[in-house]
């Protein structure tokens, strides 16, 4: 029997999500599977890659032929080079926990921004009292006097 690790093709028309599954070469794309060993959501920012490192290797171990699809794959989550024993080993998959990070950072980034052009205008504001304050003080002055005479 030729086996294959292929991917299998679900979701919506214009959503599409694959599993990366071992199959007969013989089935159909997405008739029944021996095993399914992971998932690939290519519309997500960064790409959902997960695969079962040690079943993929198991695979790879007692013959199953990868497409070119999923050794593409295979060699981004490191898994094509440990079975095959090359050097990086350990890939370079993006998570989505790094992107998260770098989001995180940019929403503290924002709200620093923020409160510092509300200390900002605070300032101008304290500014602008005081600025009237010694004026308003000068007239309060010139009045008082005439009082007094």
């Amino acid at each position: 029997m030729a086996v294959k690790i292929r991917l299998k093709r679900m979701g919506k028309i214009h959503a599409p999500y694959y599993r990366v599954v071992v199959m007969d070469s013989r089935k159909r794309r997405d008739g029944r599977a021996i095993e399914e060993i992971g998932k690939y959501h290519p519309t997500e920012e960064p790409s959902l890659i997960d695969i079962d490192s040690e079943r993929a290797q198991y695979w790879l171990s007692v013959g199953a032929q990868p497409t070119e699809q999923v050794a593409a794959l295979l060699k981004v989550t490191g898994d094509w080079q440990k079975a095959k024993g090359l050097e990086g080993a350990e890939g370079t998959l993006r998570t989505k926990a790094s992107s998260g990070e770098s989001a995180a950072e940019a929403r503290a980034a924002a709200v620093k921004a923020a409160e510092d052009e509300a200390e900002k205008r605070k300032a101008r504001a304290a500014e602008s009292k005081a600025a009237e304050a010694p004026a308003s003080e000068e007239a309060a002055e010139e009045s008082a006097p005439a009082e007094d005479a």
